[in-house]
């Protein structure tokens, strides 16, 4: 069966960091696109990050750019989120996803607090 398990959250002081990692299984993990999405309550979930099935190319929200790196290792069947300097806006449920065209994939999220 098709799974994507996230894994790392936790709860950071701020300025601290956190790497998410991404499994994958039961799919073809390498020519997929691959995003984080988060959510915090109250809130509808927005993208954070997205990278090309190649890593070719990368994206990120205005919200993270210059903090957040997203990577893949596609002989792992894994995607990461490379978390810096973490803000307590940043606390949410993060969601990792992997599309091509219109197969869409989502983990069951794994959540990270930022608090002092």
């Amino acid at each position: 069966q098709v799974q994507l398990v996230e894994s790392g959250g936790g709860l950071v002081h701020p300025g601290g960091s956190l790497r998410l990692s991404c499994a994958a299984s039961g799919f073809t993990f390498s020519i997929y696109r691959m995003s984080w999405y988060r959510q915090a309550p109250g809130k509808e979930r927005e993208l954070v990050a997205t990278i090309s099935s190649n890593s070719g190319s990368t994206n990120y929200a205005d919200s993270v750019k210059g903090r957040f790196t997203i990577s893949r290792d596609n002989a792992e069947n894994s995607a990461y989120l490379h978390m810096k300097s973490l803000k307590p806006e940043d606390t949410a449920v993060y969601y990792c996803r992997a599309d091509l065209y219109n197969r869409i994939y989502w983990g069951q999220g794994t959540q990270v607090t930022v608090s002092s």
